[in-house]
């Protein structure tokens, strides 16, 4: 190992989590900001010699690959920036590129922790979204460091260096037009901002971390903004497990999703990007495809997105029971099913509601969970309920993956998978697959 913490690098293929694999003197190296192929300087940014493997940036590219493309965003430059910013980590990769990368994610994962191959299920390639030309300005939601000048901030990955942001070209045009990044936040610990992509109104959530300094800064706020303070730990990027206190306008935006209308407050969870609502909601009732009569369970239910059009369409004689852990995104779907007595709203973890509700004559079940998955003791409970179809809408491919393998192990077939780029310019994306009954 050279005194420098400079390597010359081939970098090897695509890894989950937004980085390649390379090696140096037979160590793996984790590196951020290249492309398969490509021949890379790198800065080594975690490097214990006791680790399993090392982390590092690239720093310079020696022989580009032919689709890399100029970083749209300066601040998440790697080549201009020790610590780039996060949150955009494939946008020096041609877009439709970065959608075959994920491809090779996806049928990695299924490979090495579903056990199959992604293509006996259907998966072809990670769709883009409608209308998705140049994949910016697509986030309804943002969440912001407060710097100690009082700036809006965010951090490189793995780091709590900030850098002050004059732009965020993924945020709603809404969020980048409200001249947000020219105030003076001081005072304030995050600041969260969400959007409307109904109407475009903004909700600004303000994190104190000094007493009386959200009401100051809410003084200084565009007069249009609806305006909250919540206390550490709440809000939509903590699942909403806190309340708002309003300090101007509403705590709550609407949205609508074909003929429905939601209300979403600031503590509740929504869809990030501006027209995944809309796609997911479509995939869900068609792979589904719920009758009247019959019995749904949609799990991690959220606001209720899928409980209020699976409740519609399987009527007065069936019913639909929506199951959310938050209790700020409970009161949500409380509110938006409230015209449907058929639909059982309950608050609760999923894995305890599912023992101590009868789950006998279910036709169908919707999965929605968070980034880690469905617990064993959920796979188990649903292979109990004999439940004919799981609809499962994963945002990690990694989780849903080795969910594959837990619930085809417990009498189920992988019917159909498909994913969406709903996170353009980033390693997320977005998988919706459909279990059958054997």
């Amino acid at each position: 190992m050279p005194d420098s913490t400079i390597l010359e690098l081939r970098v090897g293929p695509i890894a989950h989590g937004g980085h390649c694999v390379a090696r140096y003197e037979g160590r793996v190296i984790f590196v951020r900001h290249a492309i398969p192929g490509e021949l890379v300087r790198v800065r080594v940014t975690e490097q214990d010699p006791t680790a399993k493997f090392w982390r590092a940036d690239v720093c310079e590219v020696l022989e580009p690959s032919e689709h890399r493309v100029e970083h749209f965003w300066d601040p998440a430059n790697a080549l201009k920036h020790a610590e780039p910013v996060g949150g955009a980590e494939f946008g020096h990769i041609a877009l439709a590129w970065q959608r075959e990368l994920k491809a090779q994610i996806v049928r990695e994962q299924f490979q090495r922790l579903a056990g199959m191959e992604a293509a006996a299920a259907g998966f072809t390639q990670v769709l883009p979204a409608p209308q998705e030309s140049d994949g910016l300005h697509w986030r309804t939601r943002m969440a912001y460091t407060v710097d100690a000048h009082g700036r809006l901030a965010m951090s490189a990955h793995r780091s709590h260096t900030l850098t002050a942001l004059s732009s965020m070209p993924l945020a709603h045009r809404a969020i980048e037009t409200a001249r947000l990044y020219e105030l003076n936040f001081r005072g304030i610990s995050r600041v969260e901002v969400a959007v409307s992509s109904t109407d475009e109104s903004l909700l600004v959530l303000l994190a104190e971390a000094e007493r009386g300094a959200a009401a100051r800064v809410a003084a200084a706020l565009p007069k249009a903004l609806n305006i909250a303070a919540f206390s550490q730990g709440s809000g939509a990027a903590a699942d909403g497990q806190g309340q708002l206190t309003r300090l101007r306008g509403r705590t709550w935006l609407s949205e609508t999703v074909g003929e429905h209308n939601y209300r979403i407050t600031g503590e509740g969870f929504w869809q990030i990007h501006r027209q995944a609502a809309r796609v997911l909601t479509e995939r869900v009732l068609d792979l589904c495809d719920p009758q009247p009569g019959q019995v749904i369970a949609d799990l991690y239910a959220g606001a209720g997105l899928f409980s209020v059009p699976l409740a519609q369409r399987v009527g007065q004689s069936g019913t639909v029971f929506s199951v959310e852990g938050a209790p700020g995104t409970h009161r949500d779907a409380k509110k938006n099913l409230r015209q449907l007595p058929h639909a059982r709203v309950i608050q609760g973890r999923v894995e305890r509601v599912l023992k101590q509700v009868s789950t006998s004559g279910l036709d169908t079940v919707v999965l929605d969970p968070p980034r880690v998955g469905i617990e064993k003791s959920v796979a188990a409970e649903l292979a109990a309920s004999g439940a004919a179809k799981i609809c499962y809408v994963s945002c990690d491919p990694a989780s849903f993956a080795r969910d594959v393998a837990r619930l085809t192990s417990r009498g189920y077939e992988l019917r159909h998978v498909e994913v969406h780029d709903l996170y353009p310019h980033t390693h997320h994306l977005e998988s919706v697959g459909l279990f059958v009954r054997r």
